[in-house]
């Protein structure tokens, strides 16, 4: 069983546009789409589409108009009730793939609201394999949150504690790896770099840099970092190695839910007994499959070709 927290659930508005965006004209779109988001949702879809058990624990009303479309993919959700609506984010992508999203701050939680989100994390992670804690947070929930939720869960855990994946950024993912420990986090190459006190590197330096700024937080603050790097693939490195795989050529149609879906591909190989090798494999297998998609569409295993992808071995210069 993997438990997937959505702090920050979105209803994903996709508009695909005839013409490239030009700032202040009026444009036509060739279509549209509305999907349920949220990174923890995303996950949750990919795992249920491939097989993988999984309850996906979020906040909302009960007559929030999301409910609607999350129920509609099938997904197990644990609704912790809110007053506040669901956002609604809004991405609008080029012809050639390229996109610009809106992205609304959510709901304010109150202090009774975020209680109770916690306790229902902790509920429904009793016996979990995993606890995938992913996206940005609303507010009011604080940027410990997520090392809240760890504590909480692990102080409540009787034997085994739930590994943790963090998919996250900027002040919520700096407290959870200053406090908490998670197994694994999922930044990209920009987020790690600020993670770690850095700016982004040069295009042709970015490879190298990841690897030494992951290799600086493993194993003392994070157990493995998943670093997703668009069309140069990914790296997974632990304690023990650092590894890249890369990206197939595909033609993208929308980057949206593609780390989601990478951080997915992952859980599903490791749900499967993969070793790191195999685990980062899917992990890009399942981005590149994502990024293929229009919309938010989360890849299921019918929409993953059988890609030829190679992992290597690094070494920081």
């Amino acid at each position: 069983m993997i438990v997937t927290v959505t702090a920050n659930p979105s209803l994903d508005r996709a508009v695909r546009l005839t013409a490239p965006l030009t700032h202040g004209e009026v444009q036509r779109a060739a279509d549209s789409r509305e999907d349920a988001g949220g990174k923890g949702v995303n996950v949750s879809r990919a795992l249920s589409a491939a097989g993988v058990a999984t309850v996906a624990v979020l906040p909302s009303a009960a007559d929030d108009p999301y409910l609607a479309l999350v129920e509609r993919t099938g997904v197990d959700i644990r609704r912790i009730d809110v007053a506040g609506r669901v956002r609604a984010n809004l991405t609008v992508a080029d012809p050639d793939g390229t996109t610009t999203k809106i992205n609304l701050p959510g709901a304010q939680l109150d202090r009774n609201e975020k209680a109770a989100l916690i306790d229902g994390i902790v509920t429904a992670s009793r016996g979990a394999d995993w606890v995938v804690l992913a996206g940005s947070l609303p507010p009011g929930a604080g940027d410990g949150f997520y090392t809240e939720v760890v504590e909480a869960v692990r102080g409540a855990s009787r034997g085994s504690a739930p590994r943790i994946a963090v998919d996250t950024s900027g002040a919520a993912l700096a407290h959870v790896v200053a406090h908490a420990r998670p197994d694994l986090i999922k930044p990209n190459e920009d987020e790690l770099a600020e993670l770690v006190g850095e700016g982004p590197a040069p295009a042709a330096e970015v490879l190298d840099a990841a690897v030494r700024q992951a290799q600086t937080l493993v194993a003392d603050r994070v157990g493995a970092v998943l670093v997703t790097l668009g069309a140069d693939g990914a790296l997974l490195v632990t304690a023990d190695e650092a590894l890249r795989a890369a990206a197939p050529r595909i033609t993208v149609a929308s980057t949206v839910g593609a780390g989601d879906s990478s951080l997915a591909g992952y859980l599903i190989a490791a749900d499967a007994g993969g070793d790191p090798a195999q685990c980062l494999r899917s992990a890009v297998v399942y981005g590149a499959a994502a990024a293929s998609l229009p919309g938010t569409q989360i890849p299921t295993p019918a929409d993953v070709p059988h890609w030829d992808i190679v992992v290597t071995a690094l070494t920081p210069r």
